[in-house]
């Protein structure tokens, strides 16, 4: 598990270029919306793209992005339950 949200660290940092970002600076189990990496809407949608096309993982309800997309934590718990 920690292989892999080392991984999404590196891929949302590139996805989302955040170029002033290392993986460290990403803490696993903040919140990524919000008062966490502050990220929005747009952010959002890249995300579910990196899912879909990274890890062949389609979101089908809207209402559990929140859910999986709370944390780097929680996306890397998402991705191990449901990747084919």
């Amino acid at each position: 598990m920690e292989e892999l949200i080392q991984k999404l660290k590196v891929e949302i940092i590139e996805v989302l270029n955040l170029e002033e970002m290392e993986p460290e600076d990403i803490d696993s189990d903040d919140p990524l919306f919000g008062e966490g990496l502050g990220l929005d809407s747009i952010d959002a949608l890249e995300l579910i793209v990196l899912l879909e096309k990274n890890y062949g993982i389609r979101i089908e309800d809207p209402k559990d992005g929140r859910k999986i997309f709370f944390s780097v934590r929680t996306m890397a718990e998402y991705i191990t339950e449901n990747q084919k």
